[in-house]
């Protein structure tokens, strides 16, 4: 038999005395570590409540200290925006000298400014008969010009110089000489088919007519033959043509096309048209995602309503057109709170002298007109044609092409040396009250060849239109010193970035890039004043200026004026010397403040400090701890930094003797183009 296995020893077991023994030993071992965790959160508590203590204490020291200094820093920088000022009398000074200039020369043309000149200049014009279309032409240029100048004296001249009543007399004369200028290309267009027997092409027997200069370009084809076969017609050495259906092929008619590169079609005044019952606040947002090709391509072709009374509607529309000016008018109540205030501040002071008292009066009206560039108080009226285009959200681009079917005249008859011509009356311009949409089937665009094909259910004027807004908001933007009194603003959107150099009263467009790539355009190089500079942007399709109803079409981060106007007119006055920038984390922060990246840059050439993280609140400026890299933001101040009213002070104290300098003796003039740039793109709004 096998031995018999040894059992294994039996645990002993765990008396009750021991068990009592270890749960005590467990349970003060618990409590001895919830006594050192308390202890220790007490002591954590404490030390906690003692930097709060601490940072409340220097908080309080830093307001304290800001609020003593306040009055001074506002003095001082009262003193700096004098510029503002003293660059509108110099505007004032440079429009009274070019009126004296126009006087001395005497070249025949009339003064913008005044409206006697003007209507006699468009009476005796409208006496003149029978002007070939060449004669047309070179009027014309004079006729633009003098538009294009009372244009800019409505937008240029400050609301202060204009009462209500010259305002609707240069209105009047804008459309006025639109009209005529109309009406004579249509006369001088049916001299014209008169010798279209005279003009016809050996070949075909048509005539088939190009006149062009920089202004307008006519196309003109005569039916002489009737020959039913001849439907589609081509202009030679051109891509521009058409396809007549065959009643028309049979029919004396004639086809004009006419493109003028300006729209006098569009009203002066758009009013912004919207579906019934819809919201636009936020109605249109850019899409990241889409390609730059596609969306650089969503021109479209929208033809024009013409109205149903053509004898009543040019009166109403004009007189539509001259009441909307009390738009662009409606910071005019602050001016007159300004005078009266001035005028009893006079009775009270009689130490004042009268050169100050117009400084105070000109300083507060100036900035109430920046201000009112940043102000969105226009309220869009609703509308239930879905056809009609809005004119707020869209803008028409690369002028107006005039397709017209015409009546062929009798035509000119030699007898006897003579030449016998019937003269009828031609009918005036038929002005039209919006563009619509619809009417316009199979298009096609051939990118290669940059050829566009369409039909059309009825004749009429046609042209592309933009979305206004396509390239807002901005992505990022940058503004930085290349020098004294210059500066180089750069702004990019979803689809492009612009360049632009500001210096003293001139703008100049330095590069647009597509894609990386960069484009040429007809701009570049050329320095123009801020508004013509702003107006020619927009007339290329380059439209990085809201207008007081955008924030309606794009989603924005909207500050308050007050507080935008001010950091714009103090980041002006420090643009010689130091660089402004994008931050993320101007989205972050509410309405009342901007968070702006800054840093002193003295040139091109020199060496880039870093960015610093400046949040301002238009009577606070303060430096951040943090950095634009950092994921969470926080307005921890900057170890040795303290709070200061204005810009200027907070730069002040880490700025070198040199920046400091050059900022108190920059130009008066830069530092107003500047501000006038910052307001008119609102790039801390737009971004």
């Amino acid at each position: 038999m096998a031995p018999k296995s040894k059992k294994a020893p039996s645990k002993k077991k765990m008396t009750k005395a021991e068990r009592l023994r270890l749960m005590q030993e467990e349970e003060e071992r618990r409590l001895k570590e919830e006594e050192e965790a308390r202890l220790k959160f007490e002591k954590e508590e404490q030390e906690r409540l003692e930097i709060q203590r601490i940072e409340r204490e220097k908080w309080s020291l830093l307001e304290k200290k800001d609020l003593e200094r306040r009055s001074q820093e506002l003095e001082e920088l009262a003193l700096l925006e004098g510029c503002f000022p003293e660059a509108e009398k110099q505007k004032r000074e440079i429009r009274a000298l070019a009126q004296w200039k126009h006087y001395t020369e005497c070249d025949g043309s009339p003064d913008p400014w005044v409206a006697q000149e003007m209507n006699t200049f468009i009476s005796l014009w409208e006496e003149e008969k029978n002007q070939a279309f060449e004669q047309v032409m070179e009027k014309s240029k004079l006729v633009l010009s003098l538009i294009e100048k009372v244009k800019l004296i409505l937008l240029e001249t400050p609301t202060y110089e204009l009462d209500h009543r010259t305002v609707l007399q240069h209105q009047g004369s804008i459309l006025r000489l639109q009209e005529l200028l109309s009406l004579k290309i249509n006369v001088a267009t049916e001299l014209l088919l008169r010798q279209a027997s005279n003009l016809a092409d050996l070949d075909t027997g048509n005539m088939e007519k190009i006149i062009k200069d920089e202004n307008v370009t006519l196309y003109v084809w005569a039916n002489l033959k009737k020959n039913p076969r001849h439907r589609s017609v081509r202009f030679s050495e051109t891509q521009i043509g058409f396809e007549i259906p065959r009643i028309l092929a049979t029919s004396n008619v004639a086809l004009r096309l006419l493109h003028t590169r300006y729209d006098h079609i569009t009203p002066l005044f758009p009013i912004a048209v919207t579906e019934q019952n819809q919201n636009p606040v936020g109605a249109e947002q850019v899409n990241v995602e889409e390609s730059t090709e596609k969306a650089m391509t969503e021109e479209k072709l929208f033809t024009e309503e013409k109205a149903a009374n053509e004898d009543e509607q040019p009166k109403a529309e004009q007189e539509r057109e001259l009441n909307l000016v009390q738009e662009e008018n409606k910071y005019e109540a602050i001016e007159n709170t300004v005078l009266q205030r001035t005028s009893d501040s006079e009775g009270e002071d009689s130490q004042t002298t009268q050169l100050e008292l117009e400084m105070k009066l000109l300083s507060e009206a100036v900035l109430a007109a920046q201000l009112c560039l940043v102000e969105n108080v226009v309220e869009l009226p609703e509308a239930s044609q879905a056809y009609k285009v809005d004119l707020c959200h869209f803008s028409t681009l690369g002028g107006v092409y005039h397709l017209d079917v015409l009546e062929l005249p009798p035509q000119c008859k030699p007898v006897k040396g003579w030449v016998l011509v019937e003269v009828g009356d031609s009918s005036g311009p038929i002005r039209g009250k919006f563009w619509r949409s619809d009417g316009i089937s199979s298009v096609y665009y051939n990118r290669e060849d940059r050829l566009l094909t369409f039909s059309m259910d009825t004749l009429g004027p046609v042209t592309l239109i933009q979305d206004a807004h396509v390239n807002m908001p901005y992505q990022s933007w940058e503004m930085s010193p290349c020098g004294m009194n210059k500066v180089l603003l750069i702004v990019k959107t979803v689809f492009m970035e612009l360049q632009i150099y500001i210096k003293e009263n001139l703008c100049m467009l330095a590069s647009v890039k597509l894609r990386g790539k960069g484009l040429e355009f007809h701009l570049k190089g050329k320095w123009m004043a801020p508004i013509p500079f702003i107006l020619a942007l927009k007339e290329a399709g380059l439209n990085i200026f809201p207008a007081v109803y955008s924030h309606f079409y794009v989603v924005i981060n909207n500050k308050v004026p007050q507080v935008e106007l001010k950091a714009y007119r103090q980041m002006a006055l420090l643009s010689s010397a130091f660089s402004f920038g994008w931050s993320k984390w101007n989205m972050v922060c509410n309405s009342t403040r901007v968070v702006i990246r800054v840093r002193e840059q003295l040139s091109e050439e020199t060496e880039h400090h870093t960015w610093s993280l400046l949040m301002f609140s238009g009577d606070r400026a303060q430096m951040l701890k943090m950095q634009e890299e950092n994921d969470k933001f926080s307005e921890a101040l900057r170890e040795g930094t303290e709070f200061h009213s204005t810009l200027y002070h907070m730069m002040k104290d880490f700025a070198s003797p040199v920046a400091m300098e050059r900022v108190r003796h920059s130009n008066c003039q830069f530092i107003d183009s500047v501000c006038y740039m910052l307001l008119s793109i609102r790039v801390l709004s737009y971004s």
